[in-house]
C-alpha cells in the first residue's frame, strides 16, 4: 500500500529531524573540540571501553597526568564526554549548579530496574524530600547510640576468625569476613534487622550474592547506555519480560541477585508491618522512637499527610538502595584498609598501639573517644583518599552552562581559556579518584599512600582549592545535595571493625596471591586480574599482645 504524499512528507520531516539530532550531538563542530583529550579508540564506542573495564587505572592516570584538570573523551558514536576534576568546577557540578548538572539516565533507571523507587533513582523536591526523612538517621547523635550495636557485630567477627587461627596462622578470605560484617552492619544500624550471626565460617547466601553485583554488572556498561530507551517502552511488567528472554547469562544473574534482595526486604517490611498492626508495643514503640532506616520510615507513614506517604513500593526501594550502597562500599573500603596495612607491618603496629593504649583495659573504645584517634583517623583517610571506593561518577547538563575553572586550560588551538560552554545533554565524568591523586593540589607524593600527611598540617594547596568534598578535602563521598547521605554511618563502621581486629590480629599479605583491585562501579580486590571472584586472600594470627 503507498503512502499519501502528506504521510510521505511527514515521514521525511521525521528521518531529516533524526538525523539533523544526531549529527548536530555526535558530529557537529563544538567548543568542546578544542579541550586536549585522547583520541578516539572505535567509531561506536568511543573511548568508553577504555574507562570502564577491570583494567582501566592506567587510561584514568593518563587522563589526569596528560591532559589536566578538564579533558574531552568520547562515548558511544563519538559523543563528547567532559573528565573533570579542577577544584572550582566540582564547586559549580556540584554545589553551585547541581540542579543543572543532574544524574544521568543511565545511573537513574539502573537503580530503578534493580533497586526500586529509592533515595539513589530520584531527582529534585522528591530526592530532597527523602534525604530529609532520612537525615536523622545518620547524625552524630544516631552514630552514638549505634556504636555499642557495631561494637557487638565487631565483636562477633573477631570471636569466629579467632576459633579459625586458634592452631595458628592461617590463610583467610577477608572480603567474604567482611563483607558479611558489612552487612550485619547496615541490617542492624539501618533496619533494626540482624542478617547474619557471624558465627560460622560458612558463606552468608545473601551477602554472597550481593557482592558478586558488581562483578557481574560492571561488563555490562554498553548495554546500560542503552537502558533510558528501553525505560521508555510499555509498562514495568513488559520492560522485565524483555530482559528475562534476554540470552546473557550475566544480565540472568543480575536479575536473581535484584530478586534475592527485594524477597528479603519484602520479607522484613511484612513482618514489621504486621507487628505494628497487631498492636505488638515493643514494635510500635520501636517504630515510633526508633532511629534505624526502616522506622524512620514507618514513622513518616504514620505521621505524614496523605500526598506524604510512600508506597510500599517506595519503601523497599530506600531500603534496597541503602542496603546495597551502604554495604558494598564500606566492605570494599574496609579491605582496602586491611589490605594495606598487610603490606605495612609498620603502620598496622603503630595502629595496634594507639587503639591498645586508647582502650585502657575497657571493652571497648567509646564513641568520642574512638572518632578522635589521629592515627586510625589518618590511616582511613588516606586509604579513602588514594583508593576511593568509587572512582568516578557521572552526570548529564540539563540546560546550556558554562563551566568556570580554577586555573587556566590551554586548548588545542595554543589559547588558554578558564571557562567551559556545556551544551544541553553533555556527559560530565566527576573523576573523583583524580581529584584525590591531583599532584598540583596533593603534592608530587599523592600517588603513594602515606597516612603520616593526615598528621601532619595539610598543605597549602590542600586547603586553598576549596574541593567540595563533603568529607575532609575529599571527593570520595562527594559533596552537596547528592553527597553520601551516610559517610558518618560507613566511617563509624570501619573504625569499630578496624578498632577490634587489629588490636586481636596481625594480618600479612600471602607470598604466593597476587592481589588486584579491580576498577569497576565500585573496586573489588581479587586474585590477579582474570579472576572476576571478589576475594582477599589474608595470612591472619594474633597479635603478639594476644
Amino acid at each position: 500500500m503507498s503512502l499519501s504524499l502528506p504521510s510521505q512528507l511527514v515521514i521525511a520531516g521525521v528521518v531529516l529531524w533524526v538525523l539533523s539530532s544526531l549529527y548536530q550531538r555526535f558530529f557537529a563542530p563544538s567548543p568542546l573540540d578544542n579541550l586536549p583529550g585522547p583520541k578516539s579508540s572505535s567509531l561506536l564506542t568511543g573511548n568508553l571501553t577504555d574507562m570502564f573495564n577491570r583494567n582501566a587505572w592506567d587510561f584514568h592516570r593518563r587522563l589526569i597526568h596528560e591532559y589536566g584538570p578538564v579533558s574531552v573523551v568520547r562515548g558511544l558514536f563519538g559523543e563528547r564526554m567532559i573528565y573533570v576534576f579542577d577544584p572550582k568546577a566540582l564547586h559549580h557540578i556540584v554545589v553551585k549548579d547541581q540542579y543543572i548538572y543532574e544524574e544521568t539516565p543511565v545511573f537513574l533507571n539502573f537503580n530503578r530496574l534493580f533497586f526500586g523507587k529509592g533515595l539513589l533513582s530520584s531527582l529534585g523536591e522528591e530526592h530532597r524530600q527523602q534525604r530529609k526523612i532520612l537525615n536523622p538517621v545518620f547524625n552524630i547523635n544516631h552514630m552514638r547510640h549505634m556504636t555499642p550495636l557495631f561494637y557487638d557485630t565487631a565483636h562477633r567477627l573477631r570471636n569466629a576468625i579467632s576459633r579459625q587461627v586458634t592452631n595458628g596462622e592461617q590463610e583467610i578470605d577477608m572480603l567474604s569476613w567482611l563483607t558479611r560484617t558489612a552487612l550485619e552492619l547496615v541490617g542492624q544500624g539501618g533496619l533494626g534487622w540482624s542478617f547474619d550471626k557471624l558465627d560460622s565460617p560458612d558463606p552468608n547466601t545473601l551477602a554472597e550474592f550481593l557482592k558478586a553485583f558488581v562483578p557481574t554488572v560492571s561488563p555490562l556498561f554498553l548495554l546500560m547506555r542503552f537502558m533510558p530507551f528501553f525505560a521508555q517502552i510499555g509498562p514495568a511488567w513488559l520492560r522485565r519480560k524483555a530482559i528475562e528472554s534476554v540470552p546473557i547469562d550475566r544480565i540472568k544473574k543480575s536479575i536473581e541477585i535484584s530478586d534475592t534482595l527485594n524477597r528479603t526486604v519484602r520479607e522484613i517490611l511484612d513482618l514489621k508491618k504486621a507487628a505494628l498492626a497487631s498492636g505488638d508495643e515493643a514494635v510500635t514503640s520501636r517504630i515510633g522512637e526508633g532511629k534505624d532506616i526502616i522506622s524512620v520510615l514507618m514513622k513518616s507513614q504514620m505521621e505524614g499527610s496523605e500526598e506524604d506517604k510512600m508506597s510500599d513500593e517506595e519503601l523497599m526501594g530506600h531500603m534496597n538502595s541503602l542496603i546495597f550502597a551502604a554495604f558494598e562500599t564500606t566492605s570494599g573500603a574496609l579491605s582496602h584498609i586491611l589490605h594495606k596495612l598487610s603490606e605495612h607491618q609498620d603502620v598496622q603496629e603503630k595502629l595496634r598501639q594507639e587503639i591498645t593504649a586508647a582502650r585502657e583495659g575497657r571493652d571497648s573504645i567509646p564513641y568520642d573517644e574512638l572518632v578522635a584517634l589521629p592515627y586510625l583517623e589518618a590511616v582511613c583517610r588516606e586509604t579513602l583518599r588514594l583508593y576511593s571506593p568509587i572512582a568516578t561518577l557521572n552526570r548529564r547538563t540539563t540546560q546550556d552552562i558554562v563551566m568556570p575553572l580554577a586555573a587556566p586550560v590551554r586548548g588545542k588551538d595554543g589559547k588558554t581559556f578558564t571557562e567551559v560552554p556545556l551544551p544541553k545533554g553533555t556527559d560530565v565524568a566527576i573523576a573523583a579518584w583524580g581529584s584525590n591523586i591531583n599532584p598540583a593540589i596533593w603534592g608530587e607524593d599523592a600517588e603513594e599512600w602515606k597516612p603520616e600527611r593526615f598528621i601532619q598540617p595539610l598543605r597549602e594547596a590542600v586547603t586553598e582549592a576549596h574541593i567540595p568534598g563533603v568529607y575532609s578535602n575529599l571527593m570520595t563521598f562527594l559533596g552537596g545535595g547528592r553527597a553520601c547521605i551516610g559517610f558518618k554511618f560507613s566511617q563509624l563502621e570501619m573504625k569499630v571493625v578496624l578498632a577490634v581486629l587489629i588490636e586481636t590480629f596481625k594480618f600479612e599479605v600471602p607470598k604466593d596471591k597476587d592481589i588486584y583491585w579491580n576498577f569497576s562501579g565500585v573496586q573489588f580486590p581479587s586474585v590477579g586480574r582474570e579472576d572476576e571472584h571478589g576475594q582477599l586472600p589474608t595470612i591472619v594470627s594474633f597479635a603478639k599482645s594476644m
